[in-house]
């Protein structure tokens, strides 16, 4: 069989609760709030600070629920001033005649108003910083050196030979820098790792952002 295990806080928590109650009780009926409307006002003091404690337990702009809980609180220790002695509950003054009928107006505002507070929405993943962008890799610099090409041998204008074929132009050699070479040969690594074939001078040329001569001697020297 389990134990129930009683809490000091809680003990005391139901006896000031019951106190107060009690007080707003004889306040009203004093204040002429008789039968059912005494019992209704410690029951709506009682409701309006819950209400209030639990608004400024969960959003973070509690200010008007702070205001509310002091109404609140002020009523309930009112009360218990006004019975404990220091006003004759006989011949109660009109302004806390007024007071006491002026409540339940004043409490369902408040209600009202803290339960349809808007809050302040929280931030959305498009209001996030936007996602840091890996800068491009920087291309070495590069010089492209062209070889003078050779000029046409003719032949004697005084021999009537005809003419010989011409013989056709090699491409002229283009110096690539070593730099260049091993960064292209990483490139061409990572392309034949991910596609499985060799990589070509067109998506090479791209790649490093070189000429097309340039490109194409990479490329041979790659092959």
């Amino acid at each position: 069989m389990s134990r129930i295990r009683l809490d000091a806080v809680l003990i005391q928590a139901v006896i000031a609760g019951a106190l107060s109650f009690s007080h707003l009780h004889d306040l009203a009926e004093a204040a002429g709030q008789d039968g059912w409307k005494a019992w209704a006002y410690p029951i709506s003091v009682d409701l309006l600070l819950v209400a209030a404690w639990r608004r400024m337990r969960t959003h973070a702009d509690n200010r008007a629920a702070w205001y509310w809980f002091v109404i609140a609180l002020a009523a309930s220790l009112g009360a218990n001033i006004a019975t404990a002695g220091l006003l004759d509950l006989g011949h109660v003054p009109a302004w806390l005649r007024i007071l006491v009928a002026g409540w339940p107006a004043l409490a369902f505002l408040g209600g009202t108003l803290l339960a349809h507070t808007p809050t302040t929405p929280e931030p959305t993943t498009s209001d996030a910083a936007p996602l840091a962008v890996p800068e491009p890799e920087p291309v070495p610099d590069i010089t492209v050196e062209r070889a003078p090409e050779p000029a046409p041998e003719l032949p004697p204008a005084s021999v009537p030979t005809p003419a010989p074929a011409a013989a056709p132009v090699s491409a002229p050699a283009v110096a690539v820098p070593p730099a260049l070479l091993d960064h292209a040969r990483k490139i061409a690594d990572t392309h034949r790792a991910t596609t499985g074939d060799r990589i070509d001078s067109a998506t090479l040329r791209l790649r490093l952002g070189v000429p097309a001569p340039l490109a194409d001697a990479i490329t041979a020297q790659l092959a």
